[in-house]
């Protein structure tokens, strides 16, 4: 991924991540988490 990538794509990234458990520990979980949930709203404007 780079500054190029679209941001369907980083959210589907992070969310394969998120449900397989490819995280460090569970404040990383909400960080990925956090981070989906703000480019979702970032497609909805």
């Amino acid at each position: 991924m780079n500054e190029n990538t679209p941001i369907k794509e980083v959210i589907a990234h992070l969310e394969k991540r998120i449900n397989e458990g490819q995280v460090k520990d569970a404040v990383h979980k909400i960080k990925f988490m956090t981070a989906r949930d703000v480019l979702n709203e970032l497609l909805k404007l």
